[in-house]
């Protein structure tokens, strides 16, 4: 007797596991997790009230944000290309001038934007957009110059200083997102472009296309890179077999993060790892638009990394950012990711490296989440993907 006491004492102890967020049918019901919690964690909910202030609109597909040391903000805009500067109240100045020229078509354009950490003495913005090339197609272009600030604020000395290889005519899969290191380096997310001629190239060492690369600040390959002096291999390459990048972080250890897009089904979150191949096309838990397996259809391969957490129906993720816990000390260290599909921002626990529970915050308001990062004071600021764009500030209701 007193066994099964303890035994009906113990169940009642233990909390019942929540449903995930996600219930609806799977694109491919017979593709399988390969472990515990790498798909559809239980469902969590945000403790701290919060409150969503809408600071500006009437912003053109913004994509990125980049806080300046005085507390405002670099946004990019996709289409038509611009960059602007704007307060913490609001105020949207014109565009900054001496942005090159940019093909703005689909989803190319004006993208990725980071300042750098010696901004106080360099003031040099780094962004990265669709560069049309001479000899043809266009491609991913990572630029710099020195921001003149004041009432008619320009980019002066404009360098190319990274061009992403090879060219081709497609407006899709730029990637396009990048992050600078403790150490001053940078890493860049690059897509594999989405058409079948940069889609084979995504493992390919050869080619940029689909790959992760580290460069130093300006531009030249990092000394750490794993296939420098190596013989056919791109020297600026840390990992390959990337769909679409567009997130990007480190966390709180110096480890380094990526989500990229799926095709339907298999959007995903990577721990990357030096000299890593996270498997596109080979591998993967999505399958094509027409409803057509990916290549063989297979999940898994020898030599391939699985991804940490993998979303099927899709979410679109479109950024990635880690919190510090201002402001929300329950948010420490979790992830937040913006959703297209979704409509939400998307909060991740990740445990271990492991994914522990998910949240879609206001899914409700029906907004396109395109970029969150967070502000000086543990705020998060947020753009949505419109023609009618706005910029929204998190922060706990008081």
């Amino acid at each position: 007797m007193r066994m099964r006491f303890l035994l009906l004492a113990a169940l009642l102890a233990t909390p019942a596991l929540s449903a995930p967020v996600e219930t609806g049918e799977p694109n491919n019901p017979t593709y399988k997790p390969a472990f515990a919690g790498q798909h559809r964690a239980e469902e969590v909910h945000t403790r701290t009230a919060l409150a969503v202030t809408e600071v500006a609109t009437g912003l053109h597909f913004p994509w990125a944000i980049a806080f300046l040391p005085d507390g405002r903000m670099l946004v990019t805009e996709k289409n038509p290309a611009s960059l602007r500067i704007v307060t913490a109240a609001g105020k949207v100045s014109a565009p900054v001038a001496g942005i090159p020229k940019v093909n703005a078509n689909g989803q190319s354009g004006l993208l990725g934007l980071a300042i750098s950490p010696k901004f106080a003495t360099d003031h040099l913005v780094y962004w990265t957009y669709s560069e049309p090339r001479p000899t043809g197609g266009n491609a991913l272009a990572l630029a710099r110059a020195t921001l003149v600030d004041g009432p008619a604020p320009r980019l002066d000395g404009v360098r190319v200083i990274f061009r992403n290889e090879p060219a081709l005519e497609s407006n899709l899969h730029n990637g396009g997102r990048l992050v600078f290191a403790a150490d001053g380096t940078l890493f860049l997310g690059l897509g594999e472009r989405s058409i079948l001629p940069g889609r084979v190239q995504a493992q390919d060492l050869r080619s940029d296309l689909g790959k992760i690369v580290h460069l130093n600040a300006d531009g030249s390959p990092a000394e750490d890179n794993p296939f420098l002096g190596k013989a056919n291999a791109r020297p600026e390459i840390w990992s390959s077999g990337h769909r679409n990048i567009l997130g990007i972080a480190f966390d709180a250890r110096g480890k380094l993060w990526e989500v990229e897009m799926g095709p339907r089904g298999g959007d995903e979150l990577n721990l990357v790892t030096r000299a890593k191949d996270y498997g596109w096309p080979t591998i993967g838990y999505g399958e094509e638009y027409s409803g057509k397996p990916v290549g063989k259809g297979i999940t898994a391969a020898a030599g391939m990394e699985q991804p940490v957490y993998y979303w099927d129906p899709v979410i679109a993720p479109s950024s990635l950012m880690i919190h510090s816990g201002r402001m929300f000390a329950e948010w420490k260290g979790d992830f937040f990711i913006g959703g297209l599909a979704s409509g939400a921002l998307v909060r991740l626990i990740v445990k271990n490296d492991r994914v522990t529970g998910e949240e879609r915050l206001f899914a409700d308001r029906g907004d396109r989440i395109r970029d969150a990062v967070e502000g000086p004071d543990g705020a998060i600021w947020v753009v949505t993907d419109d023609d009618n764009g706005k910029l929204l500030r998190v922060s706990a209701k008081r």
